[in-house]
């Protein structure tokens, strides 16, 4: 795993603000079926440093969603945690275009900063241990 890249000038991770906080953090999960050849048509380590020059990832194991293969967890800042936003989790992330719709969600603020685009709501998932509300795919709080 490389290490997190850094302002040539500041040395600071290129997604540090000038107080030194991170807008997101991201949780890739890379085990069983997410990040290998099962899910064809990415690169999955290219997807993986891409997202680190706009946040703060961690690699996890097996995230328990695997027929939503790859699956990426956008966890909202401080502001949009204080805003009472949930982490977001988002599957089926399998082409570039869906890596760069997450990238700029999270530049613009993330959960509880900034609305769900429309295309990333079609990501959404349960995490494992909810329930979507009747009638929905996905939980009532990525929906509100």
């Amino acid at each position: 795993m490389s290490a997190t890249p850094a302002d040539a000038t500041t040395g600071q991770p290129p997604y540090a603000s000038e107080t030194g906080a991170v807008p997101c953090r991201l949780v890739v999960c890379r085990d069983c079926c997410c990040g290998t050849a099962k899910v064809t048509g990415i690169d999955h380590t290219a997807q993986t440093e891409r997202l680190r020059e706009a946040a703060p990832v961690r690699v996890s194991d097996c995230l328990d969603v695997c027929d939503q293969a790859n699956v990426i967890v956008v966890q909202p800042s401080a502001e949009g945690r204080n805003a009472g936003a949930r982490p977001v989790w988002l599957g089926l992330v399998n082409d570039p275009e869906a890596t760069e719709d997450i990238l700029a969600w999270v530049r613009a603020g993330g959960p509880g900063v900034a609305p769900l685009p429309e295309i990333l709501g079609l990501h959404a998932c349960t995490p494992p241990g909810r329930r979507a509300a009747p009638g929905h795919d996905v939980p009532s709080y990525v929906r509100d």
